[in-house]
């Protein structure tokens, strides 16, 4: 009876041990698992951010990309006459036409971009970027009218695909960022999330 008694202590031990080991080893995973997907959301997060502080500056500025030099905004150029008044598909042409280079759809569009744009790179407000961000990617999307096969001219569209496009993708992208609070990696989501006026008024998180 002794003898066979040792063992099945000895196994208890062991397996108490082993049970042990892989709990701490689980917790050590899912802190590394969490902590890689903050650093991923916050990468994501500032290069998306990036994507509309760039559109913003270049059509501020000029800087002879997009945006040709001595046609930025400040040289008198319109950042929506270009674009709105070349669509040539969808239920909204006429509309973005006359809409193309009006006074107020340049400081919208404008205060769009640099709005999302800031909002993103420093981590605030991500739930109000991703609205007016969405908003924006609709009507992009609108514009452009992916599901067109062929323009008002009868020439190919070339579009990619009818319906998920990267506006589709950006909007996703920022609604994503939203939901998971990607602005405390890298980012003043905290210190912001602590002021009084957000504390009382979640939705500007």
């Amino acid at each position: 009876m002794a003898v066979s008694n040792h063992p099945q202590r000895h196994m208890g031990f062991r397996f108490s041990f082993l049970r042990g080991t892989g709990t701490a080893a689980e917790a050590t995973d899912t802190a590394a698992t969490t902590a890689t997907r903050a650093y991923v959301l916050a990468g994501l997060r500032l290069l998306t951010g990036f994507v509309f502080l760039w559109a913003f500056l270049d059509k501020t500025f000029g800087f002879g990309y997009a945006t040709p030099s001595g046609k930025g905004w400040i040289d008198g150029g319109s950042p929506t006459k270009g674009f709105l008044s070349s669509v040539a598909a969808g239920p909204m042409r006429s509309t973005f036409h006359d809409w193309a280079g009006a006074g107020w759809a340049d400081w919208l569009f404008m205060l769009g971009l640099l709005g999302v744009g800031v909002a993103l790179v420093s981590g605030v407000a991500l739930r109000l970027a991703a609205v007016a961000g969405t908003a924006m990617m609709a009507l992009m999307w609108m514009a452009e009218w992916p599901p067109a096969r062929h323009l008002s001219d009868g020439s190919l569209s070339m579009s990619s695909n009818p319906f998920a496009d990267y506006h589709v993708v950006y909007a996703l992208v920022l609604i994503a960022l939203a939901a998971a609070g990607a602005g405390a990696t890298w980012g003043l989501g905290k210190v912001w999330a602590r002021l009084p006026i957000v504390s009382r008024h979640r939705w500007l998180l």
